[in-house]
């Protein structure tokens, strides 16, 4: 970590916000910082406020460290929010702009999706679902998985959304963790022009899954083309969306639920091989969203918004959907890949649709990198005024190159720092008025307490440490789903009552934050995080692996990739050295079976041992090294020093 503190250090460019933007800014005044430092609960009520509520709160927060409610005695729907405070004056804007991979587009008003939200609500009702009851959803980014998502959140229902990259296996473990009574998918998604089979995913899944009662199939393709032999739909059990929709009442009035009701579950990996279920509710979160949606992207009504995230992960469930629709923006949302059919999609995209803020990961900005400039620079993107960033930490070449390539030098970048976790972003610079610098995401939001600490909780003024949230904030996790003792321990055991991020950081003599990364057994892929036990755990599952250990190494484009070592069984062994090259791809399909694509390791090295201490723990610290080629540290602490020594004169000789 000192060594990226240190180059951090060097970086001195800084570009303040153009007096025209922050003329034109919802932002324009610094003191906001100090004023909701001032009177925080205060500063969080002001935009509880622009929520419709049924019921106003009694108190805005009790805190009783790690357990926090916010708005407590207020009731309020998360649709109604998204939707029906928006028919009178906006029921006729377009809320969502949808780009299929193969190139359909679909243009939604408020007024449409307020009618199909509301019918397939009442669909759910028929099939037995109730308020609380959890609802899985595992499907391609198509306007009907927004639709599912606020179906359920009108009713009081929980959504738990699965990325649709997931495999069967890690699909039917969230649904068991959760539950869920209904699952939704779709027959296929698009993905870089192949079809992904997502039903037949989705079955095998809930073959091992009785709390599912019904399967919703969206048709992803017309009648004609779903006409395959391999697309089963169980009698009973499964029913097309469809149908469920044509067969429902379009009015549904919304369930007014509590501030504190569960909004949705959402997976996030751990350090253990356990998923967690990151609980979320309605109150604070949805004022979480609003907040920062508005001041972060500087949203206004005439603005063609675009994050370029899906649903299945946080960042499509507060700034594709209920950030930017709470707030009647007009949203774009894309199914395929960013280089599909060509390298310059996005850049189409943002030119036909004339969007305006466009928020995006650095693995995709260093794709972009990669394919060259001469992409954006054969479209018209002027209509671009803001740009973000999301996901992992951004390293200023990637940050400039954004800047000039797609912001044209004039666009404000928003780096912004958050998680599953935390619901919303808590540190990112307000475009209108925080001089950015690039690969820092500057301060904490307003009424944010943000700190860097050190292992005993001591405040490190200027340098490195751990990132910790202090006090509590709206959106904030409400617990882990099912397993109580694990949120405490996960993140409010290292000091008392004060939030552990997982992540390192730097703050520099200006105050700013420099983000550095996971500290944990978790590894950031291209913003995905991915638990080294989850790849651990499917790597052992393989017949021929007896032990792995898995270490994260820098990739170019995806930021961090996936490196793995595995000792293989004495009876696979021959089979394994007769063609290193076949098993090395037959285990990397393994994980990407057991886990999905996001998780394909980028190496795998099959060795007879694993560095360990004298205690048995693997020493991971070494494998990085190991990995990335660097001098190797202390080895005082292993049972056997030479196992390192083999382990890196192997891997040097294959990479």
């Amino acid at each position: 970590m000192s060594d990226q503190i240190d180059a951090l250090l060097t970086e001195n460019r800084e570009f303040p916000p153009s007096s025209s933007f922050r003329k034109n800014a919802n932002v324009s005044d610094p003191a906001i910082y100090s004023k909701a430092k001032s009177d925080r609960e205060r500063f969080w009520e002001g935009w509880a406020e622009q929520l419709d509520w049924q019921t106003k709160w009694d108190r805005v927060l009790e805190w009783n460290p790690p357990h926090a409610k916010w708005f407590i005695g207020g009731k309020l729907n998360a649709s109604y929010n998204c939707l029906d405070r928006h028919l009178d004056k906006r029921g006729d804007k377009v809320a969502l702009i949808w780009e299929g991979e193969p190139g359909e587009v679909k243009r939604i008003t408020y007024r449409d999706l307020h009618r199909d939200v509301s019918k397939f609500a009442n669909g759910l009702k028929k099939l037995g679902v109730h308020s609380g009851d959890r609802v899985a959803i595992y499907m391609p980014l198509i306007p009907e998985a927004v639709v599912a998502m606020l179906a359920c959140a009108r009713i009081g229902a929980v959504h738990s959304v699965v990325f649709g990259g997931f495999s069967s296996e890690a699909l039917r473990d969230r649904i068991q963790d959760a539950e869920a009574k209904v699952l939704i998918t779709a027959t296929s998604g698009y993905r870089r022009g192949n079809l992904v089979p997502l039903k037949k995913v989705a079955d095998a899944a809930v073959a091992d899954c009785p709390s599912i009662t019904d399967v919703v199939v969206v048709m992803r393709r017309p009648a004609a083309e779903e006409a395959d032999d391999t697309l089963r739909m169980q009698t009973g059990r499964d029913r097309w969306y469809h149908e469920v929709l044509h067969d429902a009442d379009d009015n549904c009035p919304p369930e007014w639920v509590d501030s504190e009701h569960m909004l949705y579950t959402l997976y996030t990996s751990g350090t253990t091989g356990k998923p967690k279920g990151i609980v979320h509710t309605t109150g604070g979160y949805l004022t979480g969203c609003i907040a920062t949606t508005k001041w972060v992207f500087d949203l206004k009504d005439e603005d063609v918004y675009w994050c370029t995230a899906d649903i299945g992960w946080v960042t499509g469930h507060s700034y594709v959907v209920y950030g930017p629709l709470a707030l009647g923006a007009t949203v774009v949302i894309y199914e395929g890949a960013p280089d599909w059919p060509k390298q310059d999609r996005f850049w189409e995209i943002i030119e036909r649709h004339k969007v305006s803020i466009f928020y995006t990961a650095p693995t995709a900005i260093r794709a972009f990198m990669k394919w060259g400039e001469q992409h954006p620079q054969a479209h018209d993107m002027s209509s671009l005024r803001l740009l973000g960033s999301v996901g992992e930490p951004i390293n200023p070449e990637a940050w400039m190159w954004y800047h000039k390539n797609i912001g044209a030098e004039r666009c404000p970048i928003v780096d912004t720092w958050w998680q599953t976790e935390t619901g919303a972003i808590l540190i990112t610079p307000l475009p209108g008025i925080v001089p950015t610098k690039p690969g820092s995401a500057t301060k904490a939001f307003p009424g944010i307490d943000a700190e860097i600490l050190d292992e005993r909780g001591n405040r490190v003024e200027v340098g490195g440490g751990y990132l910790a949230i202090t006090s509590p904030w709206p959106s904030m996790l409400r617990g882990i789903w099912g397993d109580p003792d694990r949120f405490v321990k996960q993140y409010w055991s290292k000091w008392p009552g004060i939030y552990f991020t997982g992540d390192g950081a730097k703050r520099d003599e200006d105050g700013y934050f420099w983000l550095l990364g996971r500290v944990d057994d978790v590894i950031n892929v291209a913003g995905h995080r991915i638990g080294t036990m989850e790849v651990e755990s499917a790597l052992v599952d393989h017949q021929s692996i007896a032990e792995a250990a898995v270490v994260g190494i820098s990739h170019d484009i995806k930021g961090t990739g996936i490196a793995a070592f595995v000792i293989v069984k004495e009876s696979q062994r021959a089979a394994a050295i007769k063609d290193p090259a076949k098993f090395e791809q037959e285990l990397k399909q393994h994980v990407t079976d057991k886990i999905g694509a996001i998780a394909r390791p980028e190496k795998i090295l099959v060795t007879i041992d694993l560095p360990k201490t004298r205690s048995g723990k693997i020493m991971r610290r070494l494998l990085r090294d190991i990995a990335e080629g660097r001098a190797l540290g202390d080895v005082t602490t292993l049972a056997d020093p030479a196992v390192v020594a083999s382990l890196k004169e192997r891997y040097e000789e294959e990479s």
